[in-house]
């Protein structure tokens, strides 16, 4: 159906004829599945084994960006929580609130990157609701996401089990998408192209806890970044980090907006990178599974894992000194998901 010019009215919110439109023309148009419900609740097999259960908002501005938009965001936030925990995405569930007058085809466009992302994660959409705020009481649209998947068996990986003598990695570059986001909102009339890392990372994690089940830490380095990732670990193992700043990969278009702007890509969000720390026995092995993988092909080794002082850490720099890395104080870039 041509939604061109149609919007969404609070009428659409109310329950009755329009919103069974709504959910029919929109998203159960592109999240049909044998567990969508109708009902009240969804009716779904039970997993063997532990599961991961995790719920995430999205209030991302813009809403659309290069390499993405709030929905294929919503997605791939959650599956790569789940992956964190080395679970399978199994289902989701989505919650929308709408903004009165919010265009129709602006949303289908949203559900339609919601539809790809799910299947190319392999996750399905099971239930959701749908909210209509009245004008000027949200912004456009919001998203939630709960998702729930099955961990490996003979996985257990916590931000707690960093050891010393581990190996740091990131899975590809990182800063990219609040860079993107960033230009996107052209508040300094930069123009450069960068395109967010929004991507789902399951397949990357399956591969290597197949091989390597003993990874230690998982982390999606979103808001804050890799650095505040690092300061996060540090502080629940009681470890410190030895980064090799010429070892992480930054792109060249990242790397100028930000030295422009007095910016460090270390704690710009990530939305298709991770952060993994592995015994140093396999650090060769993990990196060799990643680079197969269609994701994390640049993934790359950063860094070490240290006792010398815990809670800190530490880059070697490009001259070859050592200076402490700034912990995290403020945000840098608000809503960038």
């Amino acid at each position: 159906m041509d939604l061109k010019g149609k919007t969404v009215t609070l009428a659409h919110g109310a329950g009755g004829k329009q919103t069974a439109e709504l959910i029919g023309q929109v998203f159960k148009a592109h999240f049909a599945n044998p567990y969508f419900t109708a009902d009240d609740a969804a009716t779904l097999p039970q997993p063997d084994g532990r599961i991961a259960m995790t719920t995430d908002g999205f209030i991302v501005s813009p809403r659309f960006f290069r390499g993405g938009n709030i929905g294929k965001l919503s997605i791939c936030g959650t599956v790569n929580d789940l992956a964190c925990m080395g679970a399978k995405p199994l289902y989701l569930t989505c919650a929308f609130v709408i903004e009165e007058g919010f265009p129709m085809d602006q949303l289908e466009e949203i559900v339609c990157a919601m539809e790809k992302t799910a299947k190319e994660a392999g996750v399905v959409i099971v239930a959701g609701d749908t909210k209509v705020a009245g004008k000027g009481q949200v912004d456009g649209v919001f998203i939630t996401t709960t998702g729930v998947g099955q961990i490996m068996d003979g996985v257990h990986t916590s931000g707690s089990l960093a050891k010393k003598g581990d190996t740091v990695l990131v899975t590809g570059d990182i800063g990219r998408h609040g860079c993107c986001i960033l230009l996107e909102r052209d508040e300094f009339g930069i123009e450069a192209e960068v395109s967010s890392d929004c991507a789902p990372l399951w397949n990357s994690v399956e591969a290597v806890l197949r091989e390597v089940p003993d990874v230690h830490v998982i982390r999606d380095a979103t808001r804050g970044g890799v650095g505040t990732v690092l300061y996060e670990i540090a502080g629940e193992s009681n470890v410190g980090f030895l980064l090799d700043q010429e070892a992480i990969p930054i792109d060249l278009a990242v790397s100028g907006v930000t030295g422009l702007l007095g910016l460090d890509p270390l704690y710009l969000a990530c939305e298709g990178t991770l952060v993994m720390i592995v015994p140093q026995e396999k650090t060769r092995q993990v990196l060799q599974i990643l680079h197969t993988q269609e994701h994390s092909r640049h993934a790359a080794v950063i860094g070490t894992v240290t006792d010398t002082e815990p809670g800190r850490v530490v880059m070697r720099t490009a001259f070859g000194t050592q200076t402490y890395l700034p912990q995290p104080g403020n945000e840098l870039l608000p809503r960038i998901c």
